[in-house]
């Protein structure tokens, strides 16, 4: 059989052009899911690192969690929610903590450690210890608009919305919540916020 006869594709002008087309399949195929994968990441949820020991015994220093970036989009947070926000004064810094004031309330910790919202003492069991330092809490802040007063859970080793350099914590600045636990692989579940 004369080349002039042979099907386009057996030819090495034939051969060229599919192999040509798998390429950018592939590269397509490639591009697709990446930008897909940015697009979850940056959109719907993303994978973070749990730093210090501020909100023990919810999360440990190490544990990986899946944090939820889309239903903030839907509805406003809620009393408990464990929130990532970033820190104000150190680039690439994110904090997690358990929201305790929402907006409109008036927050208070007395010198006994008694969180007081709207001046009845708030009945939770996440607080691991009684609360030593009532921080600027120790007089009482009325949250504004889309304002949120955040503890951490390990009250006493935690920078959080008592410290002024924390301070109060705006809806605008929330990436997220807490969705999943996925390391260490015996403590795999949803996260706990009620």
């Amino acid at each position: 059989m004369s080349e002039e006869n042979m099907p386009e594709e057996n030819t090495p002008e034939g051969t060229g052009k599919r192999i040509g087309k798998e390429i950018l399949s592939f590269v397509l195929y490639f591009v697709i899911v990446i930008a897909a994968m940015l697009l979850i990441i940056h959109y719907v949820g993303q994978r973070t690192e749990v730093s210090g020991s501020s909100m023990e015994n919810t999360l440990s220093d190490g544990d990986n969690l899946i944090v939820d970036k889309i239903s903030y989009r839907f509805q406003d947070p809620e009393r408990y929610d464990i929130i990532i926000f970033p820190y104000k004064y150190e680039e690439d810094t994110y904090y997690i903590k358990r929201i305790i004031g929402l907006p409109g309330e008036h927050v208070r910790i007395d010198d006994s450690g008694n969180i007081y919202i709207n001046e009845k003492v708030l009945k939770e069991s996440y607080g691991r210890e009684v609360i030593q330092d009532p921080g600027i809490a120790r007089d009482e802040i009325t949250l504004g608009e889309g304002e949120y007063f955040v503890l951490g859970d390990n009250r006493n080793n935690s920078s959080d919305s008592r410290d002024p350099s924390v301070g109060i914590i705006q809806k605008k600045d929330i990436i997220g919540r807490a969705w999943l636990q996925i390391y260490p692989f015996d403590e795999f579940g949803f996260i706990r916020h009620q």
